[in-house]
């Protein structure tokens, strides 16, 4: 048997497939924030204004400060491991190969979904406003559109999606205008600034408030996709931890303005007509016409937005996956000469992109995305606890408050929403799950051999 030399390792490190290093802190903050979406609150304003009778902003923040406990987790092992698969790498290498298989197969679930829901709401919206063209020429086109871009190369996605977030926040911001300039006109200044929409006393019910902040959670779904252009970015070590983590805030903060200033708009939050539409007769009702059908214009171009992002992250997945040769090699972890773009993966993520939204509805695709995300969240928070408490890092001085203590509350949130996830959604995910331990069953002769020997 050959002998392996110092030379020959170093020689075959440098041969392996590597991403090129071109984002910024600024692009790996726009494509966190157009993945999670500025405008995610709007989807869920009225059902969180139903379940916590009249508090949604407040169960946004509460969520927000407790998924930036997560945020903060995917950050700090991105310094340790700055390299391509997010919560796969991190869990593989945080707690053991396994369960960084299982950590990928759960985001590769989630990763997948994201951009066939968003495939899914854009190709219905846009059909109910052109119905002489078919569902299917809509769906295929959206995945094309996606599919596309990304094959530019992540800059060209970086690019489009600065585009998109300018379109998103023109019509949010003119939403804001017009909602403070409604309420003034109203009720001066009292109309803008009041403690209602945070605590009313008659209605401030704490497992109500807490059965809402599980739903706000989902306005944050998708920070984690930031960890997954780590081997993107310049300077990793520093900038995943501050994106991710001012993505949450961003996301919080902003989206939770949009939700004070709909309350103030329309506090009665038992006369929806609608509730998945409440927002739009907000927008209506201090806009018109114009701001109404502009808001269904950026839910659009919103979802686009996050289908790409989401394309773009779960094919870096795939290719840390190839490249540890979890995935079959020659396949996942190939990779464009002149883009440095792993193209076979966008392919493959575009082709079941169209084919799933021939096949499944949107509330079941919804169902399936958090099933996913939570599990890989908190096997993130637990990798964490055990690499910067329980194992001594070189330089690093441990403390039980930030190594221990905030990945834990990061861990019991997560545990807590998905022990909240309907019937049908843990059923469906522990049959994906199935699919995931025989591959991995038959790819270590019965669990006797390492999965991935995961390089770092």
């Amino acid at each position: 048997m050959p002998e392996t030399t110092p030379a020959t390792a170093s020689s075959s490190a440098a041969d392996a497939p590597k991403l090129q290093r071109v984002l910024t802190l600024w692009d790996l903050i726009l494509y966190g924030i157009v993945l999670i979406m500025p405008i995610a609150p709007i989807p869920l304003f009225g059902l969180a204004q139903k379940l916590s009778n009249g508090h949604a902003v407040t169960a946004i923040l509460i969520a927000m400060v407790a998924m930036t406990f997560t945020a903060s987790s995917y950050g700090r092992m991105s310094a340790l491991y700055p390299s391509a698969g997010s919560a796969y790498a991190y869990v593989g290498r945080g707690l053991s190969h396994h369960l960084g298989f299982l950590a990928g197969w759960a985001m590769f679930l989630d990763y997948l979904l994201v951009p066939l829901i968003c495939t899914i709401y854009g190709a219905l919206t846009v059909y109910r406003l052109v119905p002489q063209v078919p569902y299917a020429v809509w769906a295929f086109l959206f995945a094309a559109s996606m599919t596309f871009i990304n094959l530019r190369g992540i800059r060209a996605t970086s690019r489009f999606n600065m585009i998109l977030l300018a379109i998103m926040m023109v019509v949010v911001c003119a939403f804001l205008g017009m909602a403070v300039r409604f309420l003034f006109g109203a009720q001066g200044w009292h109309g803008l600034f009041a403690v209602e929409p945070f605590y009313t006393p008659s209605t401030f019910h704490l497992p109500a408030i807490a059965t809402a902040t599980s739903l706000a959670a989902l306005t944050y779904g998708g920070f984690d996709g930031v960890s997954t252009l780590a081997e993107d970015v310049v300077n990793p070590k520093r900038n995943v931890l501050v994106a991710t983590v001012l993505v949450c805030l961003f996301t919080g903060v902003f989206g939770g303005l949009q939700v004070y200033l709909a309350q103030r708009v329309w506090p009665d939050y038992t006369s929806f007509g609608n509730l998945e539409t409440a927002f739009m007769d907000v927008a209506h009702r201090v806009g018109g016409n114009l701001l109404f059908h502009a808001l269904a214009l950026i839910l659009i171009v919103a979802n686009l937005g996050s289908g790409l992002s989401a394309q773009a992250g779960l094919s870096r997945l795939l290719f840390g996956m190839g490249r540890d040769n979890v995935l079959p090699r020659k396949f996942f972890a190939h990779l464009d000469e002149k883009h440095k773009t792993p193209t076979f993966n966008i392919w493959f993520i575009g082709i079941l992109t169209f084919l799933g939204s021939l096949l499944l509805n949107y509330e079941r695709t919804a169902e399936l995305i958090n099933f996913g995300a939570f599990l890989a969240f908190m096997g993130v928070n637990a990798a964490t606890i055990r690499q910067y408490y329980f194992t001594a890092q070189p330089g690093h001085q441990r403390s039980f408050f930030r190594d221990a203590l905030i990945p834990f509350l990061g861990f019991a949130f997560c545990l807590v929403i998905f022990l909240s996830l309907p019937i049908s959604a843990k059923l469906l995910g522990a049959s994906w799950f199935v699919v995931g331990l025989l591959y991995a069953a038959i790819k270590t002769k019965g669990f006797r051999n390492s999965l991935a020997p995961l390089d770092i």
